[in-house]
């Protein structure tokens, strides 16, 4: 995925992992998707163009790549208020497709919390066009897995950064 759009210095840069379908740097097949934290909107925020290859239809992006990015956007949105207990998991996911979303077309992502427990949020997100139009909206349940699952998750720790 790529973006053309500058970045407000007020948004702040999350880390991403090594692997992650998403976000992971070293993943050859992944997204490599960066997201911003957006503390003023208390959002997620993700500009980004999704490339032809992700294409369901000719010029329309595939609506499981539209649903895996909105998985993680809203997701992350958790890590703005969990900075030390980043690894949720989605319960989950609900999308509503209102409008195709085109690819090779400028975009925004964004995601927030809309409730908070102790063990478990209830996060959302949206997909929009240039001009405000929102294709794609997604709802989600998010649950803190229990502690034998993230035991192994711990090693990966160490390779969360930020990219310069």
């Amino acid at each position: 995925m790529t973006t053309q759009q500058t970045i407000p210095p007020h948004w702040k840069p999350q880390p991403t992992s090594r692997m992650c379908f998403v976000c992971g740097r070293e993943n050859p097949v992944g997204l490599h998707i960066q997201f911003f934290e957006d503390h003023e909107a208390q959002q997620i925020v993700v500009p980004l163009i999704i490339p032809a290859r992700y294409q369901g239809y000719p010029g329309i992006a595939h609506g499981g790549i539209l649903a895996t990015i909105l998985d993680e956007a809203s997701g992350r949105a958790l890590m703005m208020l969990f900075e030390n207990d980043p690894f949720w998991v989605t319960a989950r996911l609900e999308l509503r497709y209102r409008h195709p979303t085109p690819t090779e077309t400028p975009l925004t992502v964004v995601g927030w919390v809309t409730r908070q427990r102790t063990r478990s949020a209830e996060v959302a997100g949206e997909i929009r066009l240039p001009d405000g139009t929102v294709t794609v909206e997604a709802t989600a349940l998010v649950v803190c897995p229990p502690p034998d699952t993230l035991k192994d998750w711990g090693q990966e720790a160490e390779f969360w950064r930020v990219e310069a």
